[in-house]
């Protein structure tokens, strides 16, 4: 009993640290849903021009009804509460291009680009947290002057840039890589569980829609995780560097512990606070900055649905894009902030 108390007096700060991040998370999510209905009302152009044909405009009585249906006839506040009232049961609308529930479209197009984001960061935090630690360990060796030139240029060079160099070189000249899409259209897509291609083809047993799914992902992410390797490398090894220096690292080594312990118990943990901030701004960032690479690879993700809900004033679904993101930038700040409590138990008593 004495040991179960002494557990759960443990906990208690860390679960007060928990409900306090959850608590400011609801309150930052009601601020999506305004901030993205705000601003979406304040795109210039009129969304009844961009849905209805020339001689649907010049009849007064299809514009008030069709305005009528989107609910464009009540002010801003009243279309805001029906707005918010609607989100609670889980309703986001109805698109006005595609006449199916923003939800629906949202449900296929999210998951393609979160498969693409989700390789993309794995691979990042791999190579760019391997990199940045070797470049530490060899400071102002030649491997650490050639991964600070890679990072350097892999942050200057655009995604976009890159994109198109990739698919001319890597599949319209050396045919290496599967062309655009998700999966060869001989194939055909595997049944939906997940949404995830190589997912949903591995629970099937389908391993050569699987193996096309993979080829197809590979360039794609690659070419999105670029930037955020250089990123992580530069970050990694600046955090390396500072903590090197620090005493307990100096105390271990008098202690005689193994270069591995001292590496990953001292070195690696303290750096882990800012190399994992930064990794949850960069997932934030390729999940919004896919419409490029997105458009040259032909990916039907999130971006794509984005791009054409913008040029056709589809308001509902671009409200419903913007607060995915913004909800998806929440979960990983909340994330974020929970693995700083477990790393740094000092983080639990703010």
């Amino acid at each position: 009993m004495t040991a179960l108390r002494d557990r759960v007096r443990r906990l208690r700060p860390f679960a007060g640290f928990l409900a306090r991040r959850v608590l400011i998370a609801v309150l930052l999510a009601w601020g999506i849903t305004l901030v993205t209905f705000v601003l979406t009302n304040m795109v210039p152009g009129d969304p009844v021009a961009a849905n209805l044909g020339q001689r649907a405009l010049g009849d007064e009585t299809i514009v008030a009804q069709w305005r009528a249906e989107h609910g464009l006839d009540k002010s801003p506040p009243e279309q805001y509460l029906m707005h918010l009232q609607a989100l609670l049961h889980g309703d986001l609308g109805m698109s006005q291009q595609s006449h199916r529930p923003v939800g629906d479209d949202l449900a296929e197009f999210v998951p393609a680009t979160l498969e693409l984001a989700g390789v993309a960061i794995v691979v990042s935090l791999v190579l760019g947290v391997a990199f940045g630690m070797i470049a530490a360990l060899r400071r102002d060796r030649p491997a650490d002057h050639a991964l600070r030139m890679l990072s350097l240029i892999g942050i200057s060079v655009p995604t976009f840039w890159l994109a198109l160099l990739a698919f001319y070189v890597f599949f319209y000249r050396l045919q290496l890589t599967p062309g655009s899409g998700r999966v060869d259209p001989g194939l055909g897509a595997p049944e939906s569980v997940t949404g995830l291609h190589t997912v949903d083809a591995a629970l099937a047993g389908q391993w050569d829609v699987f193996a096309s799914a993979l080829g197809h992902l590979i360039l794609p992410a690659l070419v999105l995780s670029l930037y955020t390797i250089a990123l992580l490398t530069r970050f990694t090894r600046s955090a390396v560097l500072e903590v090197l220096g620090q005493d307990h690292v100096r105390a271990g080594r008098a202690k005689g512990l193994p270069r591995r312990v001292i590496l990953r118990s001292y070195v690696l943990r303290s750096a882990l606070v800012p190399i994992i901030t930064v990794a949850g701004l960069a997932f934030g960032s390729l999940l919004s900055g896919t419409v490029l690479v997105e458009a040259i690879f032909a990916w039907p993700g999130i971006g794509q649905y984005a791009y054409k809900s913008a040029t056709t004033l589809d308001l509902p679904a671009i409200m419903g894009v913007g607060l995915v993101v913004g909800i998806v930038y929440l979960v990983i700040n909340l994330i974020v902030d929970v693995l700083y409590g477990v790393i740094d138990p000092r983080v639990r008593l703010r």
